[in-house]
């Protein structure tokens, strides 16, 4: 259970952190910046949701 916990607060803080460093906009690349970060923090969710169930279905084969 203290695996899946750090792994949702990791999940979490990796999340807040491409969010925090997506929203510093840059002149040059500032227009592209939303959408890079939206597909960005899709692919962290999916990330996440994956590695719990396989999680659950490794700790439930044991």
């Amino acid at each position: 259970m203290g695996y899946i916990i750090t792994a949702l607060i990791a999940g979490v803080v990796i999340a807040a952190l491409t969010i925090f460093i997506g929203l510093q906009k840059d002149a040059k690349y500032g227009s592209s910046t939303k959408s890079n970060l939206t597909r960005l923090t899709a692919i962290y969710v999916a990330l996440i949701v994956f590695c719990l169930i396989g999680l659950g279905l490794y700790i439930g084969n044991l």
